[in-house]
């Protein structure tokens, strides 16, 4: 489709969710003269059962994705994997990457993702940044050591101590009290996961990083100890122990994580745990989720290509505050009150208010903004959104006690064999 019946021209979006149509829908509002030449054809295809990829490929291959969104799970395979040739490089856009990247402070972590190694170009950007952080609940840092400070807590878990030990010596001390230090073994995962040193897949090989192996010992200390309530990630369980009643001292996790889960979830009337919450480092680096903006090379030379090129700065790089990341962060972009959140701009971070009321007044960006430079994405494949499945299935095995440590390393191993074109040693 390259003209609308009223003879625009048409920019093809493809995204999972309405969030960067949404934000495309703002460009041209704040651009009228430029909605009256072209229209926006949006497809929203849901991640769930693992349609939103094959939709995507298909657009790509018949040249029909002009701006499209990759999230953190699959965003290798489209950034720098099977999928990355259909990119169009943001300087052939004519965006002054090596300028704007730099004059906007951006997290470098979401530069590395976004480069294709074949030629060393961006081709995608993020306007979030998920560096990750401890979540915790003042109330319990209180009743146990009693003191709720953040940069108490840090010390008390061993915040960028680069290892766990502090972190089970709190959990001990919170059992005592009747406190879990997490829901399950998933808020620990994805720590674990992103601060290994390498990837699952490293020269077409099978790689367990010894990190990603230790997390077997981690979750069975959790398990043995009762120092977790053994929930799963994203189930009804997890979401109820985010409650004033969930006796659950902290979570794992980005500002998304407040924003979208947690705030939702945290209760209601004498339930809720609504500012109880506060924000501390870390003992490792981490980052979880984030959505990339890409271009179809399709659009290189047409009509489409500079309108394509300032959507994609005013979303990714521009630091103004009439900027996408400015009105995000502030949580101005559909007016006042809204949600704030962590963005890609460490420019935008330092002039904007932090200040979330669901933490008690706490200035989030003083803890996040650390946290996205000390993220790496050097440990990312395009494959692990369906490894990491595999290796939680096998982890909750030997948990359980279904399977010895060894046996679920190997039905682990098996299952990458049976089903990737992975060399795997056994």
């Amino acid at each position: 489709m390259s003209a609308s019946a009223d003879g625009k021209t048409v920019i093809n979006v493809m995204a999972f969710t309405d969030e960067v149509p949404g934000m495309i829908t703002k460009y041209f509002e704040a651009h009228p003269d430029l909605a009256e030449k072209f229209d926006v054809n949006t497809t929203i295809t849901a991640t769930t059962d693992g349609l939103y990829q094959p939709a995507l490929d298909q657009m790509l291959a018949a040249g029909e994705a002009d701006i499209y969104a990759a999230e953190a799970a699959f965003i290798l395979k489209y950034a720098q994997g099977d999928a990355a040739e259909f990119a169009a490089a943001y300087e052939d856009l004519g965006i002054d990457v090596a300028a704007l990247t730099e004059a906007a402070d951006i997290a470098d972590y979401t530069i590395q993702i976004g480069t294709r190694p074949s030629d060393g170009k961006l081709v995608g950007l993020g306007y979030q940044a998920t560096g990750g952080a401890f979540i915790y609940r003042r109330s319990i840092a209180k009743d146990v050591w009693g003191n709720d400070d953040p940069e108490f807590v840090a010390e008390k878990i061993g915040a960028g101590s680069g290892n766990w030990d502090a972190f089970f010596a709190a959990a001990a001390e919170l059992k005592d009290k009747g406190y879990a230090i997490v829901s399950g073994d998933g808020d620990m995962w994805h720590a674990v996961e992103n601060s290994s040193d390498a990837g699952w897949i490293v020269d077409g090989k099978l790689n367990i990083d010894p990190k990603r192996e230790a997390f077997l010992d981690y979750s069975k200390t959790l398990k043995d100890n009762g120092y977790h309530h053994d929930t799963q990630d994203w189930t009804e369980a997890w979401y109820a122990d985010m409650t004033k009643d969930g006796g659950v001292f902290g979570f794992f996790g980005p500002a998304w994580l407040i924003n979208y889960v947690m705030a939702p979830n945290c209760g209601a009337d004498d339930n809720s745990s609504y500012g109880d919450w506060a924000v501390s480092t870390s003992p490792v680096g981490f980052f979880w989720g984030g959505t990339w903006v890409l271009a179809g090379k399709n659009v290189i030379g047409t009509e489409k290509q500079e309108v394509i090129a300032d959507i994609i700065k005013w979303i990714t790089l521009d630091t103004d505050d009439e900027s996408l990341q400015y009105k995000w962060a502030n949580g101005t972009l559909n007016g006042e009150g809204g949600t704030k959140d962590t963005v890609a701009s460490g420019v935008v971070m330092a002039k904007s208010n932090g200040e979330v009321e669901f933490l008690g007044g706490q200035n989030m960006f003083e803890m996040f903004v650390p946290a996205n430079f000390y993220a790496s994405g050097s440990n990312m494949t395009q494959y692990d959104e369906t490894i990491n499945n595999w290796w939680r299935d096998a982890v909750r095995q030997y948990t359980a006690g279904n399977l010895s440590r060894e046996d679920a390393i190997n039905a682990f191993k098996q299952n990458v064999a049976d089903n990737l074109d992975v060399e795997v040693d056994f």
